[in-house]
């Protein structure tokens, strides 16, 4: 799904003057550096790791994914600005996804670099750990989809699997968990770690308020809205948290975003308002198929909302978007629920929702 002027495939960053995903050591503000690596098997192109220069060597905001190719462009990319894994110090994660997670974790082990994830993220790491040891039966995603109706894209799913189980290197446990909001010294400045779950349940974003930037994780993208309810264990009223984690994020002053994912962007009290209106558009547009449907399930509701910004039907999307739209949708409709604007009932074909 997709919000803002300009699509994130096309999208120019001011720090480069290119295409944000084009790979080089990118300097944002003075001893500041954004670096994007590939992300070949994902529908994004890139993932932007952030490089702080300190007294004490860099710290970098996510890892990237722990592929080759990605290894050898951060390394390449650290080279160029006179550095080298062994300068790095700490990794402040965003969240445990693999494209923000697992080098980070691996390049840590190696080096001797300590990796900071919000404590909140534990369960799915505990998850994915059992997955490594072949400990679980199928995907808990599949789990998810049935509560939104969706038991057809939870056998294509399932039928698509190959088999192959994570990478426990690439799954160990953070030297240390973030609790709460907490600040990091890095040479002569401040970093807040500001936790904002929604996205997944211990997202953080990294304020620096001197510099103003703010290194957004996928809490605040540039040109595409951030995933909702596509976490296992399911989270409580994941939309509510990231709507109140959009709120708190606008409370901090005007911030440059430095995004996961996108270009480099000048506002985020702008784009914080655009996502926050986006979702209470998206809330009536839920509400408004509930009462002309009557008792339904998640992925019903899917199936009359426009996706992406082209406003794409439901069933033109590939299989692994269908499932995120259903899961998406279903948040959607749990925010009602909290509201008081709708019903839920457990149902053999998943959670089904009427208006009040």
């Amino acid at each position: 799904m997709t919000t803002g002027g300009i699509a994130t495939g096309h999208a120019i960053s001011p720090d480069s003057g290119e295409h944000w995903a084009n790979e080089g050591a990118w300097q944002v503000a003075d001893g500041i550096y954004r670096i994007p690596l590939p992300l070949p098997m994902d529908a994004l192109k890139a993932i932007n790791v952030y490089v702080v220069e300190g007294d004490d060597g860099l710290t970098l905001i996510d890892g990237g994914w722990s592929i080759p190719v990605a290894r050898e462009l951060l390394d390449k990319s650290l080279r160029s600005i006179g550095s080298g894994f062994g300068d790095i110090r700490r990794f402040l994660v965003t969240h445990v996804h693999r494209d923000h997670f697992t080098m980070a974790n691996v390049l840590g082990q190696e080096f001797g670099a300590e990796v900071s994830l919000g404590i909140d993220e534990k369960p799915a790491l505990e998850l994915l750990q059992r997955a490594a040891r072949a400990e679980m039966g199928e995907s808990p995603f599949l789990a998810v989809l049935r509560t939104a109706g969706a038991e057809e894209i939870a056998q294509e799913w399932e039928a698509g699997h190959d088999g192959e189980l994570p990478n426990a290197a690439d799954w160990q446990f953070p030297d240390v968990w973030l609790e709460g909001d907490r600040s990091f010294a890095i040479g002569q400045r401040t970093i807040d770690a500001v936790h904002t779950p929604g996205h997944t349940p211990g997202h953080y974003v990294y304020a620096d308020q001197v510099e103003g930037v703010l290194f957004a994780g996928d809490h605040v993208l540039p040109t595409i809205t951030p995933s909702i309810g596509f976490t296992v264990p399911p989270a409580d009223q994941p939309l509510g948290q990231f709507m109140a984690s959009l709120a708190k994020v606008r409370g901090l002053p005007d911030l440059r975003i430095l995004p996961a994912h996108g270009p480099v962007a000048p506002s985020s009290y702008d784009r914080v308002d655009e996502l926050l209106a986006f979702h209470e558009t998206r809330l009536d547009q839920c509400l408004a198929s509930l009462r002309a449907r009557g008792e339904v399930s998640s992925i019903v509701v899917a199936r009359d909302l426009g996706w992406t910004r082209h406003e794409h039907a439901f069933d033109t999307l590939d299989i692994f978007s269908q499932g995120m739209a259903a899961m998406e949708t279903k948040a959607h409709l749990d925010l009602l629920v909290a509201r008081g604007q709708a019903t839920e009932a457990d149902h053999a074909d998943g959670v089904l929702y009427l208006a009040t």
